[in-house]
């Protein structure tokens, strides 16, 4: 799908970003989109949330658990998923004891995909693609390195994931509600590029929005809201009781100009489409 849809939507053309593309769903379909949304890119973060709906069909199929311890001592699959691991950002050295902070750390998403590929003898990139993008008919994705951020993808895709988080077909609802509640709720931490919050509420694998404020996600986004941001300027929300998700994918480094355009984006766009 190509073309404009007006209102909050154009304006992400007008962030001056090389590439942009957006949509919006309400109630799991696409109600409006811009830019080419077919077109993939990489998404950076948001590929934690694919990479941990890919976990937790592992752990329903029966493969790993998420007790299974993984990492330092004390750490298991689940405390990788909510970023409470202990691990550094982007090093393999454990920084605090497990459950103690939230840490958000590549390293945390890159040793459970790793221990999701040595139990099931697939590559985590073949294992995400069978068990996720696949059923899923996300035909323009693919991962193309780390588990915690190579992912490339298109708006029209990602779209499809929101649409399966709102109405799970790959996982049972109760492994779905996991996937979006918040994990060791008390704890606090820095969420990068917007600063230290207490508490940071984060799920097996999205970021709850709790009440963070400034929110990314909107300050009209209820506290349930989940979704993720990446670096590359990308961002997808789901808010279940608007029923609505957006998804926009840019090709420029998040900076000053995604933290002063999203929030205000975001309520715009649940305005429009609620």
């Amino acid at each position: 799908m190509t073309g404009t849809a007006g209102g909050p939507l154009d304006d992400v053309l007008a962030w001056g970003t090389p590439f942009a593309a957006a949509g919006v769903q309400r109630a799991g379909r696409t109600v409006a989109a811009v830019g080419d949304t077919g077109h993939a890119v990489r998404v950076a973060s948001v590929t934690k949330l694919l990479t941990a709906w890919a976990v937790l069909v592992a752990v329903e199929e029966g493969a790993v658990a998420l007790d299974d311890p993984v990492g330092q001592d004390g750490c298991t699959l689940g405390l990788l998923l909510c970023h409470a691991g202990g691990y550094d950002f982007d090093t393999p050295r454990a920084v605090a004891p497990p459950a103690t902070r939230r840490i958000y750390s590549n390293t945390g998403y890159e040793l459970a995909a790793a221990h999701v590929a040595g139990a099931t003898g697939f590559a985590f990139a073949e294992y995400l693609a069978e068990a996720v993008l696949a059923p899923l008919g996300m035909a323009a994705s693919g991962l193309r390195g780390s588990p915690a951020a190579d992912l490339w993808s298109s708006v029209d895709d990602l779209l499809r994931f929101a649409a399966e988080v709102r109405t799970p077909t790959l996982l049972d609802g109760s492994t779905a509600a996991a996937f979006r509640t918040v994990h060791l709720p008390h704890l606090a931490g820095v969420l990068p590029g917007w600063g230290r919050f207490d508490p940071l509420p984060w799920g097996y694998g999205p970021e709850v929005r709790g009440t963070k404020d400034p929110s990314w996600m909107g300050a009209t986004a209820p506290a349930d809201c989940v979704g993720h941001f990446g670096g590359s300027g990308s961002l997808l929300w789901v808010d279940l009781h608007a029923d609505v998700a957006a998804v926009v994918l840019t090709d420029h480094e998040f900076g000053g100009w995604a933290m002063a355009a999203w929030p205000e984006w975001s309520d715009r766009v649940r305005a429009a489409y609620s």
